[in-house]
């Protein structure tokens, strides 16, 4: 058995852009409720939702019966050992949140790497490798594998070329809501400030051929940011802001509010 291509690193890689949603109601019966749609990715998040290694596992066990679907991980840290955790879990790429400095993108490479090109301990049968299935897990896996950083802070944009260029970094995401609390605009991620202040950004990093990507809940913004500004990857929903307001559109109808 050979490990299967990770289709959403060969897209960004190519150059065609990639429709995600995030993740976040930590149940797999949500999951398979969301599986179905057909986004090219999703991220289950660690960082703002209570997922924990245990729910994580029956997420990424959904979304492999959907293989047009690539499922990345959201740790809460850049965090080596559950990094090591989540790759033997099967998670498909990670999303580094609030990466601020090269070293900080040097780390969160080297923890997805095996020796001597990292620090990834090494597990013989893992959820990762189909329990010993995958011949040749370890010779592909570090080209099969997505490694996102996230820039979510001024000192972060400044940086964020530099950032780019670390070996092994597959793409650069923004947080439009880390950006705009760091610029004064707390709770205002489409605030015109945030924009005016990652565009350029983005521009400079597409000019030198690195995927960007970023979380909007706009779809309009979202179809924006991929057909004029350059970004190859986007998340245009989270799965609780569908859930909540969809609810209180339905209790709103029936109310006669």
């Amino acid at each position: 058995m050979n490990l299967p291509e990770n289709r959403f690193l060969s897209a960004i890689r190519a150059g065609k852009p990639q429709i995600g949603l995030w993740v976040g109601l930590t149940s797999p019966i949500a999951a398979d409720a969301v599986a179905g749609a057909g986004f090219d990715w999703v991220v289950i998040d660690m960082e703002h939702a209570p997922n924990e290694l245990g729910t994580v596992i029956p997420q990424l066990q959904v979304f492999a019966g959907y293989p047009e679907t690539t499922a990345l991980v959201r740790p809460d840290w850049n965090d080596s050992v559950k990094v090591k955790r989540l790759l033997d879990g099967g998670a498909r790429g990670l999303v580094f949140p609030m990466v601020q400095t090269v070293d900080e993108a040097r780390a969160a490479v080297a923890a997805c790497r095996y020796p001597p090109r990292g620090i990834r301990g090494v597990g013989g049968t893992t959820r990762g490798n189909r329990y010993g299935r995958i011949t040749d897990y370890f010779e592909r896996v570090e080209d099969e594998t997505a490694i996102i950083v996230q820039v979510e802070t001024r000192a972060a944009l400044a940086q964020a070329e530099e950032i780019a260029a670390v070996d092994g970094v597959d793409g650069v995401f923004f947080g439009p809501a880390d950006i705009g609390a760091d610029l004064g605009h707390l709770g205002q991620p489409m605030h015109e400030e945030v924009w005016k202040t990652i565009l350029p950004v983005a521009h400079r990093l597409a000019e030198k051929g690195v995927p960007t990507g970023t979380l909007v809940s706009d779809p309009a913004f979202a179809r924006r940011l991929i057909d004029d500004e350059g970004f190859k990857f986007v998340a245009c929903g989270v799965d609780t802001g569908l859930l909540a307001r969809a609810a209180d559109n339905l209790a709103r109808t029936m109310k006669g509010a």
